[in-house]
Formats: C-alpha cells, sequence, structure tokens
C-alpha cells in the first residue's frame, strides 16, 4: 500500500489517505461511511418512511418489449410504474411531512426504473439504493438527485432497504429480488424486525409458477401460519387499497417507534 503525499509535500492526514481508505485496512471504515451518511442525507431531505419495490431489472417497458419472454414480464413494468405513482399521491395527502411515505428502489433499471418513474411522474421524491457491479448499467434516471445511493456492500444496501420500510411490493425478479424478499421475511419471522412489515407480491401467475409456498408448509419447513406474512395480489387497485389499510393502521406505532430511535438501528 502506498501512500497519498500531502498537497504541501508533508506527511497526509489518515482520514485523507485515499490509498489507505480504500485498502483491505479500512474496510469497516467504508461500511461505517455506508451506514452513516445515508443517515443524515435521508434526514436532511425529511425521509422517514419507505415503501420499497423489488422486482427484475430485465423487464422491459411495454412499448420496447421485444421477445415473448419479455412481452409476458412487460405488464409487470406498467404495474409497477403505475402503483408506484398512486402511492406517491396519496403520501402527499398526509398532512405532516415527516410522515410521509417515498417510493424506494433498488435504483437500477426494469422494476426499479418503472417504481422510480412512477412516483416521479406522481410529482414526488423517490429513493433509489444502487449498488456498483460490473454487469449492470448505472441507476435510472428517475431517482431524485439528492436520494441517488450507489452502495459497494450488499448487506449495507439491504440494512437501508429494511430500516426505513413500512412496506415492501415485490413483483417478479430473479436470485436478487427473491434474495431480498426471503431475507425480509425470515427477519419477520424470527422477529428480528420489530415492525409490522406488510409484504405484497405483485403477480399470481408469476409467484404460484414460481415458488409453491404450500408445499414448504407440506414438507414443515415453515408453518401455515407464516403464509400470512404475505398477500398476493394481481390488481394495482387492490394493492393500494391493501397497503394504504395496513399502513394507516400501524402509522401511529411506527411514528411513535421513531421518535425513539436516536441514531441508524432496526
Amino acid at each position: 500500500m502506498t501512500e497519498t503525499p500531502a498537497s504541501n509535500g508533508g506527511p497526509v492526514k489518515a482520514y485523507k489517505n485515499l490509498d489507505f481508505l480504500e485498502s483491505p485496512a479500512a474496510r469497516s471504515i467504508r461500511v461505517q461511511c455506508e451506514l452513516t451518511e445515508p443517515f443524515h442525507r435521508l434526514r436532511r431531505h425529511g425521509v422517514y418512511n419507505t415503501v420499497v419495490f423489488f422486482g427484475s431489472a430485465r423487464i422491459k417497458p411495454v412499448s420496447v418489449a421485444k421477445t415473448a419472454a419479455e412481452k409476458l414480464s412487460a405488464r409487470y413494468y406498467e404495474a409497477a410504474r403505475e402503483l408506484a405513482k398512486v402511492m406517491t399521491e396519496w403520501s402527499f395527502k398526509i398532512e405532516e411531512p415527516k410522515h410521509r411515505y417515498f417510493v424506494c428502489s433498488g435504483g437500477g433499471p426494469g422494476i426499479m426504473e418503472a417504481s422510480n418513474r412512477g412516483a416521479t411522474e406522481a410529482g414526488g421524491k423517490t429513493v433509489g439504493l444502487g449498488i456498483s457491479l460490473p454487469f449492470e448499467q448505472s441507476n435510472n434516471a428517475y431517482i431524485t438527485d439528492e436520494l441517488d445511493f450507489e452502495f459497494h456492500y450488499f448487506f449495507v444496501r439491504k440494512y437501508w432497504f429494511t430500516y426505513l420500510a413500512k412496506a415492501l411490493v415485490v413483483f417478479p425478479g430473479g436470485f436478487g429480488t427473491m434474495d431480498e424478499l426471503f431475507e425480509n421475511l425470515t427477519l419477520v419471522q424470527t422477529r428480528k424486525i420489530q415492525k409490522k412489515l406488510p409484504v405484497v407480491l405483485f403477480g399470481s401467475e408469476f409467484w404460484q409458477d414460481v415458488i409453491n409456498f404450500d408445499n414448504l408448509v407440506k414438507w414443515g419447513v415453515i408453518s401455515e401460519q407464516d403464509l400470512e406474512l404475505f398477500k398476493v395480489f394481481d390488481s394495482v387497485v387492490d394493492a393500494h387499497r391493501y397497503l394504504v389499510a395496513e399502513i394507516n393502521k400501524l402509522h401511529m406505532v411506527y411514528h411513535n417507534h421513531q421518535s425513539q430511535l436516536p441514531g441508524p438501528i432496526l
């Protein structure tokens, strides 16, 4: 490891030494930065509550879908866009700005783009928690500039998805989407998440085709009660109605809980 020289040719302060900060020895410092900087930036811009949208980066809008698979899944892009829009419009009706809800995505294309796009079309601010990957494009263009993040560490990014989330909406997706879904279901199941967290799976045709949740009960690896941890919807209207009802029912608990939080902890 080399040492970054100071501008005056003298010794450089440790916190300005980029060679050190980018080295394995400083990994814990970089993790702390990804935990701490988003907390203060989100608070500065009034983001205390999010509705998180998960889903595939590969799903395209109807207008550009070409292959059979793209056309099959394109309807979910439009559904995510519309649901994010109506959730943002509903949030504007909440009188206290601190109690409003911001659409949050993983920052990339596909369903992530659709949700940020819908929130933007409604005139709202929207959060993108991006991740640096070698094979995907940069964050989508619909994220509010001040709320556009790029993480290096997957586990810290996951933390920020969950910390502010008051509901999750999971659209069809691949490994990454399944990872986020099952991790959050596990946190709720094991009560590592203290708050009530409504989880919506959108698109019964996809979910029934890909995952047989009933067979998890049949084989005894989850309980029948665990099937109540999520709801499946095919309609934007029905999903919106459910999310609003659950958030309205629980929001006073959420806000009372928030007032006791001194910093970024679950």
